[in-house]
This record gives C-alpha cells, structure tokens and sequence, in this order.
C-alpha cells in the first residue's frame, strides 16, 4: 500500500514539474509583433488618411479601398506597389526597416487632379 502511495505521489510531482516547465516556457517564447492594421480609402483625388505614422520593425498591413474607379498605390520610397479595385480591399503587408517620410501618390491616371493625389507614411523609430 505504501509503495503505491509513493508512486502516485512521485507521478503527481512529475506532472506538476512538466505543467509548470510548459507554462514557463510559453512564457519565455518571443511573441510576434502586433500587426498594425490601417484603412486608406482612395478616391478622386485624395487618399484618406493623407498621412499614416508606423513604426519601424512592425508589421504593417494597408487596407486600400476604393468607391469610385481604379486607382493605383506607389510608395517608390519603400518599394510598395498595388492597384485598388472598386468593391474590393487590396492588403499591401511590409514591415517597415527604415525611417523616414515616404510619398505615396495614385500612379494610373483618374482624371482631372491626379496629379495632386498623394499622402505620406511616416516612419518613427
């Protein structure tokens, strides 16, 4: 009878040393960036937000949408390119690994004003 109450005790001290190495080690594994989501709507002749801060190191995912037409997204500065289809969302995911302020402009021609149509996003540290 003994020798199997110290067999049960030896396994509930095994399982609690195994719980308790698992939950640290949850704990201790690097968790991954938050991915910051922001919504653009482009239409004639603006996009909205015209000026978007991020942070270096973070993930990023664009949501672009347009009511109107077909407009396009170039950020030259950060290597992005996309079309923005009526109707549809256009995800654009980078993360950004430089600092700075990078224009964005409507790269297919929408009418009269395209050429005014652009923003800016920033990159803090």
């Amino acid at each position: 009878m003994q020798a199997l109450a110290k067999r049960r005790a030896a396994a509930l001290t095994a399982t609690a040393v195994a719980v308790a190495g698992c939950v640290a080690a949850t704990e201790m594994a690097p968790k991954p960036s938050p991915v910051q989501a922001v919504e653009i709507l482009a239409q004639r002749f603006n996009f909205t937000p015209d000026e978007i801060k991020v942070k270096k190191g973070v993930p990023v995912d664009l949501e672009l949408t347009t009511l109107d037409r077909l407009h396009g997204f170039n950020v030259p500065g950060l290597g992005l390119r996309a079309e923005i289809v009526p109707g549809q969302t256009t995800h654009v995911k980078f993360t950004p690994d430089k600092t700075g302020r990078f224009l964005f402009h409507c790269d297919i021609f929408c009418g009269e004003g395209h050429e005014d149509m652009d923003a800016a996003i920033i990159v803090e540290e």
